[in-house]
């Protein structure tokens, strides 16, 4: 079992609210990963869990149990490090052992768990070696191979990939969500990084500024966000935002004025704007995803003037500015387009999202 339900968690240190009313439930076998900009409280909301921070108000409870008062040894728990946190002076294998053996396990336990999880992980190679002899990513593998040796209900993983480089941490996130696949227990992992969030997690968990912003799975953050910044957050490159003004609001849809007086008409499901209609002159923000923008001359494109021009081969990125506001479009293929050309970036079709003065998503976007 796995499951951990927390119910207005709160953690102040002084006058510093760090927490502020966190209510989240994760189910038994769920990989849940925390994502947002730093400082937001993240870590913090993982040591809560953990037990390393003791919270200032509300309850946490790991499989039905109420644990506030519960150490962190005693929480069932294991958690892995940014920074491995491995005895130089020992081999893999007196690593992984080291915590058993401090709980009096027999021997042959745990050189049984010690081998199932060596294979696992396939580092039956590095057994003998010390983590001196080892790279970064065989090194992460060992720290999370500590984890597992333990068996715990849950694993807690703070940024657990951020020292590895760009390539490595593409292989280690796949085999990190192999091994999920594969053990079933449940793991909560934070990072600042939200390609990370998106391709490993069943649900993300956006935080700003000690506070959930919202909570879903990958594809529902990403084409339903809830407000401004968790649009501008999920998703790479984020998320183009332009000015506008409700020009006329009929059933189903509402075209709006955005930069040079270009019309722009998004379809509406609900035209109700939480608790009042959308009306002509109603200042809103539009949300474009630089997919989803092509390059056309049709009725209706946006003449933009192009600054700069990333040639990634299979892609091309192109930075644009549309009457002072920055618009950015990744469109498939090469294209021969330089800084200074004036181009037309066509949004036909494409989902569009509607923020409110507030920033808050509107219904029906």
């Amino acid at each position: 079992m796995g499951e951990i339900k927390l119910t207005d968690v709160k953690k102040s240190y002084g006058a510093v609210d760090v927490l502020k009313d966190i209510n989240l439930h994760i189910n038994d076998g769920e990989f849940v990963v925390f994502v947002g900009p730093s400082g937001c409280g993240k870590s913090t909301l993982l040591r809560t869990i953990a037990g390393l921070e003791k919270v200032t108000g509300g309850e946490i409870e790991i499989d039905g149990k109420r644990v506030n008062e519960v150490t962190a040894a005693d929480r069932g728990l294991a958690m892995v490090f940014q920074s491995y946190a491995l005895y130089p002076h020992m081999s893999v294998r007196q690593n992984l052992a080291f915590g058993l053996e401090n709980s009096n396990m027999p021997k042959p336990e745990i050189a049984e768990r010690i081998q199932e999880a060596a294979r696992m992980l396939e580092i039956e190679p590095y057994l003998e070696r010390r983590p001196g002899q080892l790279s970064g990513g065989q090194r992460q593998r060992v720290a999370i191979g500590r984890a597992i040796v333990r068996r715990p209900t849950a694993f807690l993983l703070d940024e657990p990939l951020s020292n590895l480089d760009a390539e490595l941490r593409v292989s280690t996130r796949a085999e990190l969500a192999a091994l999920h696949a594969r053990i079933g227990s449940t793991m909560i992992y934070v990072t600042h990084d939200q390609v990370e969030a998106m391709t490993l997690a069943h649900r993300i968990v956006v935080m700003r500024a000690g506070r959930i912003e919202q909570v879903g799975t990958p594809l529902e953050l990403y084409n339903t966000p809830a407000n401004r910044f968790v649009a501008g957050f999920i998703g790479a490159p984020h998320m183009n935002f332009l000015s506008g003004e409700v020009q006329e609001v009929e059933t189903g849809s509402v075209t709006l004025v955005i930069g040079g007086g270009h019309r722009l008409t998004v379809p509406l499901a609900d035209h109700k704007l939480r608790g009042h209609k959308l009306k002509a002159g109603e200042k809103l923000t539009v949300g474009i995803r630089p997919q989803h923008i092509t390059l056309a001359n049709n009725p209706g494109s946006l003449p933009v003037k192009v600054r700069l021009v990333e040639a990634l081969g299979s892609e091309t990125v192109i930075h644009a500015d549309l009457n002072g506001e920055k618009l950015l479009a990744v469109v498939q293929g090469q294209k021969h387009i330089a800084p200074g050309d004036e181009v037309h970036f066509s949004v036909a079709g494409a989902p569009l999202h509607l923020f409110d003065q507030n920033g808050l998503r509107v219904k029906g976007a």
